[in-house]
């Protein structure tokens, strides 16, 4: 059996969260379906054959069970994870789009080196060169 795990997140301002996760992080659009009132009804953005899927019009279903970080008083209930091939530069492009950085980047205790930000809207990234899938 095989699975494919795909972050959904959501955003108030769901084509600035794309812009900047483009600018800052490197993702690359997919797919956009623009929502009512300049809203984005579903995103699908990719980075080295990962992918996360955004959107700032909840429907139903998920308006109860999801909340914004400032909703939440940025506080969040769990990171995303991605592994880079350049942390240093991938590190350096974040903070240059305005990433707000949470721990900085630094060597790991399990390898690699790694870095965590927020985004504008508080979700928290942890970039870094560790694969735990190869150790």
């Amino acid at each position: 059996m095989s699975a494919t795990l795909i972050p959904g997140l959501r955003y108030a301002d769901g084509p600035a969260a794309i812009d900047f996760l483009c600018r800052a992080f490197g993702f690359q659009r997919q797919l956009v379906i623009p929502g009512e009132g300049g809203a984005i009804a579903h995103a699908q953005l990719t980075l080295a054959g990962a992918m996360i899927m955004l959107g700032s019009q909840p429907s139903p279903e998920l308006a109860s069970p999801m909340a914004l970080p400032a909703e939440a008083g940025h506080r969040v209930t769990q990171t995303l994870y991605m592994i880079v091939q350049d942390p240093d530069a991938h590190h350096a492009q974040a903070i240059a789009a305005g990433a707000s950085i949470v721990r900085p980047l630094a060597d790991q205790p399990q390898g690699g080196r790694a870095y965590m930000c927020r985004d504008p809207e508080g979700h928290v990234w942890q970039f870094g060169s560790f694969d735990p899938w190869k150790n």
